[in-house]
Order: C-alpha cells, then structure tokens, then sequence
C-alpha cells in the first residue's frame, strides 16, 4: 500500500480510514481541554453523581432485557459511556445500552454460540467497529432514506416488545412460545400460575418509580424505588418465606472490576447481522441526541464524529465483558437536566458505577429481578409515543400502512432482522416517492422577456416549438413516469421541435437516458426535432458518453450559462427558425 513520508496509507479506502481516524483522535484531544473548569466543575460533577447512581440498576435491567448477565449491561453502561466520552463530539451524549439495542442482542441467539458471554462481548466489539468505518465513511447521510413511518412502527414495537419481554420476571411466570407476542399470550390463558410476591414487588416498584420520579427526589427516585422493591422481596423472602428471585441468584456479582477479554474470532460471521442491526439501530439513536443536545458552543457536530465516538464506546464495553452500546437519549436528557457543562459528567458517572462495584457488589446481589422488570416495563410505556402515532396516521393511508407494516414485523420476528428489513423498506419508499414526485411542465416565452409554467400540450402539433422542463430526480424509477408525461407525437408532429430545458437537474439516470433517445428518433421520424438545454456539465459528459448527442447532432444540445433563461432563449430562437427555413420539407 503506498505510503508517504511519514508511514500514513495514502490513497483509497485505507487512507481515508486513517486519515478519519487521526482526525477523530485530535478532535477528541481538543474536546478533554477545559474540563476541570472551577465554573463548571460543581455542576459536572452533581449531574455526573445522579446519572452514575441511576445508571446502576439501569445497566442491570438492560442486562436483564438483552437476556444476558445482568452485570454485562452494568459493565457495558459503565466502560462504554467513559470510552465514548473520548471521542464523540457532542459533549452531552451519553452512550448506554439502549433498549432497542438490548432487544436486538436477546434476539441475536447468543445462547447457540459455545461461550454465549464471549459472543456477547465480541458482538459489542464488532458493532464498534462498523460503527467506527460508518463515521469514517461519513455513512450518516444514508439515515435520511429512512422515513418518519418506518422509525415511528419500529420504535413503538420496542416499547411493546420492552413490556412483554419483561412479563415473566415481572409476574414469576416463565411462559413458553417462539417470540414475545406469544409468550404474552400464554401468560394471559395460565395467569393463575403467577407467583404473588413477585407481581406485588413488580406492582409496588411501577407504583414508586411513578410517584418518586415526580417529587423533589427526580430520577434518583428510580434508585430509591428499586431499592425499595428490592427490600420488600427480602421481607417476602424473611417474613413469609416466599422468596422472589434477585440478581445474586442468577449470576455471581464479583467485588471488583472486570479483566479485560478478546473477541472471539469463530463468531465473528454469525455476529455480522446482529452487529450491522445494531450499529444502525445505535447510530439512528445517537443522532437523534446530538441533534436533540447541542454543544454549549452551539457548533453543529458531525455526525460521523458521533459515530465514531459510539463506536469507540463498544470497543471498551466489548473489551471489559460489555453489552453494545450507543447514544441514548433518557441517559442525556439525565446529564442535561442534572446541569452537565462539559463531558466531564459522562466521566463522573462512569466513577461513581466503579466505586459502587468496589465498595457495594454485595448490595448489587440483592437488587430483585421483578423491581427492575418494573424499571423496564416503565421505560417501555415511555418509549410509545402516541402523538407521534396519531401524526403519521393523519398524513396518509400509504404512510400508516408502511407504520403499521414495521410495527408488525418488529413483534413478530427477531429484531436484528426487523431493523434491516425496516432499512429496506426506507430505501423502497425513498425510492418509490422520488419517482412519483417527477412532473413535466411547459413553458411559455412572453415578448416582454417573462416565462410562465403550463400545462403541458398532450401532443406535438405540426410547426409547433414547445419547450418543456421536468422537475424531480431523473433516475431508472422514475423514467417510466417521465417518459407518460411527454406530448404526444402522432402523424400530425411534422416540422415541430422540442426544446427539453434540463436545469436544475444534476444527473441522468441511464433509463432516462433511454427515454430522451426514443423521444428524440420518434420525432425525428416525424420530421421533427428534440434540442436539449443543458447547464451542468455532469449531464452534458452522461449525454456524450450515452452517444445521445451525437444522435441530436449540431444545434441538438444548447448549453446553458449563469444567467437564467438565457439557454432557452437561444435554443427557442434558434428552433423557430428551423420551423420557419423549410415548410414544405415531409
């Protein structure tokens, strides 16, 4: 690979991912200067105390509804927000185990993998590096070919699937089906078989996050109500000898913090899909923060340096037996609300989690499952956002049902597969609405140098010089519509020429292309003309390298300047004195 004087890659893909990454690399240094401000310093590290206390039982419940260790989402919570915290360049992102993200590691079948806690960490590490090469690649500009419809259905099927993915542990149940909808099913048909302890420890906790998360106490009465959950399992537990399940009883919660672990190499094409899933899933996240949280100095970010910043995250959470991880939103909104100035908070939180694994992992053993089922069934409800529902709805059939359409599918199958379909369904619908939005209009030259949009005539007449302008994207889609809306050219178009003003249009499609080419020889075998008014050289290279101005011949292409109009002018003049040069020829 050619290098230069230095060592660096130079020239393709190589080199534009080195070049990326030392430019990240620098960001990232530049963004550390200035965070151990006196006037800042207070504010970093009160809201920096509040989101590492919250933070706690949050991993833990994100463990829980990804289906792996619990303390995973704890590590991938504590390593991951600090990792990232290095490299993003929204200072508030907080980068945590998302919900949607937890749901598509439950689906990832990590359990079929010989060493599901190594897949799981390789997984974090995969999706941190294709999170890495997005950012590099500056990827953020495919997020606009996902529509509103298709991430509204998806994040609403994440509440639901959050909800009845925590049933079982919220009622003591283990109910048995092939996915979520049909395990909720089951529950309903068998509800005589719930455990009551758990259910009243899942109902007391809901009823506590609710109330205490509205008093003085804010997000810290989340701590407070698992804690308290969690002390009425064990007076269940002591009082009546009905034990209801804690986190000690699933896994062994170490005092200390975790060693560092290397992916493994076997999983690596299994993990694909499930690591694609989540970088998307993550990076759609991500954005919608920097986006909701601007920087204080009130500079835009680039997404791709979000991106990479995520990514870095997962290559931290993944080393040190993390879950993925990405931007989230309830975690930022946290900092912000607690009076986070500078990335400094995301670094306090991250120490506040490690002293209370060093100081407190006995009392992290006794945290019950159905208190933090209630966690997640509450954020589950948040995340559903009717108005949201209600707006799609309202702006058409065709948009309700592409909803309701990812709605169903992100219930029925796994979601690593329900993401990518929902990608693909965007790209169609991009798709599918740039090739309708093309029209064709005429336009009419005044004597006084105005020019009027009509519609256009539905055929050519003889002598006739029409001038048209089409609008929209003039790609291999939209030909066939392109191609409906041209004049007629019937036994009746004889020395009649076509002025076709392509400005404003930057490319042509190579079934556009084909479109102007039997445009041009019908009229043609009419005794007739088709004259293109192009402005950009991109088109006029397409239209030569096509062989389509040749065929037009001299005078066949007008090439457009700076000033508007000017192009039509010239070739409206000219072809009215080719009508006019021979009017008996055909």
């Amino acid at each position: 690979m050619p290098t230069d004087e230095t060592g660096t890659p130079r020239g393709g893909w190589a080199g534009n991912l080195w070049a990326g990454l030392r430019g990240s690399a620098a960001d990232g240094l530049r963004s550390m200067r200035g965070l151990f401000d006196r006037r800042t310093l207070k504010s970093d590290v009160s809201s920096g105390l509040v989101l590492g206390l919250e933070s706690v039982p949050d991993g833990l419940a994100s463990g829980l509804l990804a289906g792996v260790n619990p303390l995973a989402g704890l590590y991938g919570y504590m390593f991951g927000m600090v990792g990232a915290a290095f490299a993003t360049g929204s200072a508030f992102m907080a980068v945590q185990a998302t919900g949607a993200m937890a749901l598509v590691v439950s689906d990832s079948g990590l359990e079929t993998r010989p060493d599901p806690d190594r897949a799981l960490y390789t997984l974090a590490i995969l999706t941190g590096v294709f999170m890495i090469i997005a950012g590099v690649l500056r990827a953020g500009r495919l997020l606009r070919f996902v529509p509103t419809a298709v991430m509204t259905g998806f994040i609403t099927a994440v509440g639901v699937n959050i909800i009845l993915g925590q049933l079982s542990n919220f009622t003591g149940y283990e109910a048995e089906g092939s996915n979520r909808v049909i395990r909720t099913f089951d529950l309903i048909t068998h509800f005589w078989r719930v455990d009551l302890p758990t259910t009243v420890v899942g109902l007391v906790t809901v009823v506590l996050i609710v109330w205490l998360q509205r008093t003085r106490l804010r997000s810290l009465g989340l701590v407070v109500a698992i804690v308290l959950g969690s002390a009425l399992a064990a007076a269940f537990d002591a009082w009546f000898d009905a034990p209801v399940m804690t986190i000690q009883q699933m896994v062994d919660v170490p005092r200390g913090l975790p060693g560092a672990v290397l992916p493994v190499i076997d999983d690596m094409i299994f993990l694909l899909v499930p690591a694609l899933s989540l970088s998307f899933v993550g990076l759609v996240q991500g954005a919608a923060v920097s986006t909701a949280f601007p920087n204080p100095d009130g500079r835009p970010v680039p997404p791709s340096r979000d991106f990479i910043g995520q990514g870095a995250g997962n290559l931290v959470a993944g080393l040190f037996q993390g879950m993925p991880v990405g931007g989230s939103m309830s975690a930022s909104a946290l900092a912000v609300a607690g009076g986070a100035k500078t990335r400094l908070a995301m670094f306090i939180a991250g120490l506040v989690m490690a002293v209370t694994l060093l100081l407190l992992s006995g009392v992290v053993g006794y945290v019950a499952m159905p208190a933090l089922a209630a966690l997640l069934i509450v954020v589950g409800f948040g995340t559903i956002k009717p108005a949201q529902v209600y707006s799609v709805a309202r702006s058409g059939a065709f948009p309700l049902t592409i909803m309701a359409v990812t709605f169903t599918l992100t219930l029925v199958i796994p979601l690593q597969f329900a993401v990518l379909v929902g990608v693909a369904l965007g790209i169609v619908l991009f798709v599918a609405d740039q090739s309708n939005s093309v029209r064709v209009r005429q336009l009419e030259l005044i004597d006084d140098g105005r020019m009027r949009e009509v519609a256009p005539a539905e055929r050519i007449g003889p002598k006739r010089v029409v001038v048209l302008q089409p609008y929209g994207s003039l790609f291999f889609a939209s030909a066939p519509r392109f191609e409906s809306q041209l004049p007629t050219i019937d036994e009746r178009t004889r020395r009649a020429v076509v002025v076709m003003r392509l400005r404003g249009i930057d490319q042509l499609g190579f079934a556009a292309i084909e479109v102007l080419k039997r445009y041009g020889r019908d009229l043609d075998e009419h005794g007739s003309r088709l004259v293109l008014v192009v402005s950009n050289d991109r088109v006029m290279t397409q239209l030569e390298l096509a062989g389509l101005a040749g065929e037009l011949g001299d005078g066949g292409i007008v090439r457009g300047n700076e000033w508007i109009g000017a192009g039509v002018r010239d070739a409206v003049h000219d072809a009215r004195t080719w009508v006019r040069a021979d009017p008996d020829r055909g």
